[in-house]
């Protein structure tokens, strides 16, 4: 019998120590209720709790995700996409996270679908599949509000996929096509542009180089046709000056002009030309010419003057 009672009392004394003595991991806190009332809030460690009149509840307090399922959202412009997003979130008051909602990951799956509805409802179909991040950051902020007397937090919302329906996405492959190809040809006509007007430019610039050359090369030929008529006219200058200032020296008389002229004519005369005209003045050299008659002539009369005496005198003798 003693020993009964002494196995009666040491498997009360377990069940006592086990109700009784609690352990906390470090990342949970406990939230002790006395006769079903809040009595206080412990943190991790060992915790001793009064057997079958207090009991603990453990809270999480752990980085947590919501997985919320797909649903289909009408977009602004009346197009149904099919949207699936993750919640992540954290317990920061535990007391408010035990008492203020009976099943959190419920309640947060329906206030983000709810949520959804809304965000995407003002945006249309291109604006939801661009503005992802916009969509998550009004999300979280709203839930994050709505959730703050649960005692979490939300931390981030990430949406996982928005999903048009198979027409618009066959639609919009096809408008991405005609989009690319269209770049494709812009930029291929471009490209063509300008190597024309690189092209333009280029036998523009050649044609203006060619025609400096020409023109530098006519300038060159004229300077020397110039130098050259110069250097001819300057040279003939002083052949002239030459010429005259040793005719002056040597004092010709009309005389000797007039030969010069006469010798001059002649030279003129044996070109094959019919008309010949002297555009001297031809009184003065004629009058030359007749003056040299008449000094040849005077010459002829002293020297027959000479010749006839001796015919005398031969006949006398006779």
């Amino acid at each position: 019998m003693d020993l009964f009672l002494a196995i009666l009392i040491i498997l009360v004394l377990l069940v006592v120590a086990f109700k009784g003595v609690k352990i906390l991991r470090p990342y949970e806190k406990g939230v002790v209720e006395r006769l079903g009332k809040y009595n206080r809030t412990v943190e991790s460690g060992l915790v001793i709790v009064v057997p079958f009149v207090e009991t603990i509840r453990k809270v999480d307090l752990r980085e947590q995700v919501v997985d919320v399922p797909p649903q289909e959202v009408i977009t602004k412009d009346n197009t149904v996409v099919v949207v699936d997003c993750v919640i992540f979130y954290e317990v920061v008051d535990p007391f408010n996270a035990v008492y203020n909602v009976v099943n959190f990951y419920q309640a947060i799956t329906k206030l983000a679908q709810t949520n959804l509805r809304n965000i995407i409802g003002d945006l249309e179909l291109d604006q939801t599949l661009t503005s992802r991040e916009k969509i998550n950051s009004q999300l979280r902020e709203v839930l994050d509000l709505a959730t703050d007397k649960w005692g979490t937090r939300v931390v981030r919302v990430e949406i996982q996929k928005i999903e048009p329906p198979k027409d618009i996405v066959e639609a919009m492959s096809k408008q991405m096509k005609a989009e690319r190809m269209k770049r494709a040809a812009i930029l291929e006509a471009e490209g063509y542009k300008q190597s024309e007007i690189k092209k333009a430019e280029g036998d523009k610039q050649a044609a203006i180089l060619e025609a400096e050359g020409k023109a530098e090369a006519i300038k060159k030929v004229a300077d020397a046709d110039k130098y050259q008529e110069i250097a001819i006219a300057e040279g003939e200058a002083k052949a002239i000056l030459a010429v005259y200032s040793a005719i002056h020296e040597g004092k010709p008389t009309n005389d000797l002009l007039a030969i010069k002229y006469m010798e001059a004519l002649q030279k003129v005369a044996d070109g094959k030309a019919t008309k010949i005209f002297l555009p001297l003045e031809t009184s003065g050299v004629l009058g030359s010419i007749a003056g040299i008659s008449e000094l040849f002539k005077e010459k002829e009369d002293i020297e027959n003057k000479e010749i006839q005496p001796m015919k005398v005198k031969v006949k006398t003798d006779i």
